[in-house]
């Protein structure tokens, strides 16, 4: 039976659309959760450390699903996971207003993560299994552009706290369940399996054979997770322990976001023409330059706002040109495995970043915002040149054996 439904697939185009717009709308979700929710909680009175700490509900509820992702992809098909994150998060957005609770809330967090990954992990094995290496990159691209847009667009709902509390919850559930609607249009279509990666015996041993093949296109999911969740949760309180006024730093965070929307699509399609490697390798390199640079020109808040701009155009594809690569590293049977391993290191780099941040804001005060990301970038650049020497010398190997 299954064979059968897997001959009738979905025309390419319309699926493509389908699965952007309902990416959209999933950023727009979780990206007016983040910003609406902590302002509720401080003006509860809630402490800044608890605050955070409530907001790591939804990295964790990501961590816990993250090993349960991969089964019913390969059982069930994509459309059937995807369904129930986009219903998940229906029902969890629409209960945030009913009881103003701390833990009511967190568990609320971690239900939204949970579903949140079952959309993007469903997502990205999706796109990355049905494109083409000469287009796998622009449309990862056009993927990572799409829940920019809706991430960006989620933090303007905190505008609406001044109508009514409930109202920016019932717009997000209104678009996730608008999404569900478009997503029950689409036919399913399950990954490609194989007799290794369909037995129930090696499942440690896709995970090590993931590792060998491509353990440096898993990095960047951890380096994103790091440097967004960094910048959203240190640098406001980097800003006001260093003078620097709160609107701006407001803008400065917009300007990294909607400046990574402009290079999304020309990144993801010069790495489909040029090594995808070397160009990751570049924009971390040209990064970590400018993030330096940040320490230095900090006392000119126009010349801040142009290296947070850089830094937007060129780091903000990092997720997007990670998984891209992972595609380009692995058999297709093995993306599922891969992207949940991403999904993983992407969590915990969403929960390492902050707490190191914060750290280095305790240790170094000026600048100490900059230098942790800067450091995280330099361990990304270097592993980056070991695995390009690694995968040089196999090759070598393999050209002599030959």
């Amino acid at each position: 039976m299954k064979k059968n439904h897997k001959k009738t697939v979905n025309h390419p185009t319309y699926r493509s659309w389908v699965l952007v717009v309902m990416v959209m709308i999933a950023g727009f979700s979780q990206g007016t959760l983040l910003p609406v929710l902590a302002v509720m909680l401080e003006n509860l009175g809630i402490s800044s450390s608890a605050n955070g700490f409530n907001a790591a509900g939804l990295y964790i509820g990501i961590l816990l699903i993250s090993p349960f992702l991969e089964k019913p992809v390969r059982r069930f098909g994509y459309k059937p996971v995807i369904i129930i994150g986009l219903l998940l998060l229906v029902l969890s957005l629409s209960l945030f207003p009913l009881w103003h609770a701390f833990w009511f809330w967190f568990v609320l967090r971690m239900i939204v993560g949970i579903g949140d990954n079952l959309i993007h992990f469903s997502t990205q094995v999706w796109i990355s299994s049905t494109s083409s290496l000469e287009k796998r990159g622009r449309n990862l691209a056009i993927y990572g552009l799409a829940f920019g847009l809706g991430f960006g667009m989620g933090p303007l709902m905190t505008q609406l706290l001044h109508i009514h509390e409930a109202l920016p919850f019932v717009l997000a559930a209104g678009a996730s369940l608008l999404s569900w609607l478009l997503v029950l249009g689409l036919r399913n279509e399950w990954p490609e399996n194989d007799i290794e990666t369909t037995s129930q015996l090696n499942t440690f041993d896709r995970y090590k054979k993931v590792l060998s093949m491509a353990w440096f296109a898993l990095l960047p999911g951890f380096g994103y997770g790091f440097l967004e969740a960094s910048l959203n949760g240190n640098y406001p309180v980097y800003a006001m322990r260093n003078g620097i006024d709160l609107d701006w730093a407001s803008i400065l965070l917009s300007s990294f976001v909607f400046s990574s929307l402009i290079t999304q699509i020309p990144l993801g399609m010069l790495s489909d023409r040029v090594d995808r490697g070397r160009v990751m390798r570049w924009i971390i390199f040209l990064g970590l330059i400018t993030f330096l640079s940040m320490s230095v020109v900090e006392t000119s808040m126009w010349a801040l706002l142009g290296c947070f701009i850089i830094a937007g155009m060129l780091l903000g594809s990092l997720f997007s040109l990670g998984i891209a690569y992972l595609a380009d590293l692995l058999p297709t049977s093995l993306l599922p495995t891969g992207n949940v391993m991403i999904a993983v290191l992407f969590a915990l780099g969403s929960m390492t970043g902050p707490y190191l941040g914060g750290i280095f804001i305790s240790w170094f005060g000026s600048g100490s915002v900059y230098y942790s990301i800067s450091m995280m970038l330099f361990v990304l650049l270097i592993a980056n040149f070991i695995f390009t020497h690694s995968q040089k010398n196999e090759e070598g190997k393999e050209s002599k054996s030959a």
